[in-house]
C-alpha cells in the first residue's frame, strides 16, 4: 500500500487506494482468496460500523464475482467442478455455453459458497482488528490522504513477511527517512552554530552621537 485517499477522483468514485505494482504471473488459490477478502473489506466495514450497507461496494462486488468465477470456470481451482476450464468466448451468443444447465447451477452454488466464506472471514478479521480500523478511519477523516508511513506509525508494521518487492520498498523508505533525519539534524546544528557565532561576535562599536 502506497497511499489511501477519501478525496473523490470523479463522480461515483469515493476515493482510492494506490498499491505497489506487482510483477506476478502466477497466483495460488490462497493468494486469490486473499484478494477476494480484501475486496470485500469495504462492504464488511459498512456492516460492522454502520449496521447497514450502501452502493459504495458495487465495483468491489463486481470484481469479486469475476475473480471467483474465474477460479471455477478458468483456473480449475474448484474441487466440485474439477480440472475443467470454460473460458468465455467473446463471439458466443448470450445463451451459448459449452456446459449443461446442471453444471451452470453447480458453478453458481460454488461461487456463492466461496464468496460467503470469504466474506465471513473478512468480517471476523475486521471485528478482531476493529480498533485499528477505527484509528485508520479517524486519520483519514483528519488528513483525507494517508501514506504507507502514516499506516506504519499508526498501527505498526505488518505482522508477516511481505513479498520481496514490498520488503525492498520498506527498506528504501526507512533509508530515505534516516537520510532525511540526518540532513535535518545537520541543518539544525549549522543554524545553532550560526546563531552562536552571531551572538558572541558583536563586531566593532561605531562611534555615535551622544
Amino acid at each position: 500500500l502506497l497511499k489511501v485517499t477519501i478525496i473523490p477522483r470523479s463522480s461515483g468514485a469515493l476515493g482510492f487506494a494506490q498499491y505497489l505494482p506487482k510483477e506476478i504471473n502466477l497466483r495460488t488459490e490462497e493468494q486469490i482468496m486473499d484478494i477476494v477478502s480484501m475486496a470485500l473489506a469495504g462492504r464488511a466495514a459498512e456492516e460492522i460500523f454502520f449496521n447497514r450497507v450502501t452502493t459504495g461496494a458495487s465495483d468491489d462486488l463486481k470484481r469479486v464475482t469475476e475473480i471467483v468465477y474465474s477460479t471455477i470456470q478458468v483456473y480449475g481451482m474448484n474441487s466440485r467442478l474439477g480440472q475443467l476450464a470454460f473460458p468465455k468466448d467473446p463471439n458466443a451468443m448470450f445463451d451459448e455455453r459449452p456446459y449443461s444447465d446442471a453444471t451452470a447451477m453447480a458453478m453458481d452454488e460454488e461461487a456463492k459458497t466461496i464468496v460467503d466464506a470469504a466474506y465471513q472471514r473478512t468480517l471476523d478479521m475486521l471485528r478482531e482488528r476493529k480498533e485499528e480500523v477505527q484509528k485508520v478511519a479517524n486519520l483519514l477523516l483528519d488528513k483525507e490522504t494517508i501514506t504507507h508511513d502514516d499506516m506504519i506509525d499508526l498501527i505498526g508494521a505488518r505482522p508477516f513477511v511481505g513479498d520481496p518487492q514490498y520488503e525492498e520498498f520498506v527498506k528504501k523508505r526507512q533509508a530515505d527517512k534516516e537520510s532525511e533525519k540526518e540532513k535535518e539534524q545537520k541543518k539544525k546544528e549549522a543554524e545553532e552554530a550560526d546563531n552562536a557565532n552571531s551572538g558572541g561576535d558583536m563586531g566593532p562599536m561605531n562611534p555615535g552621537l551622544a
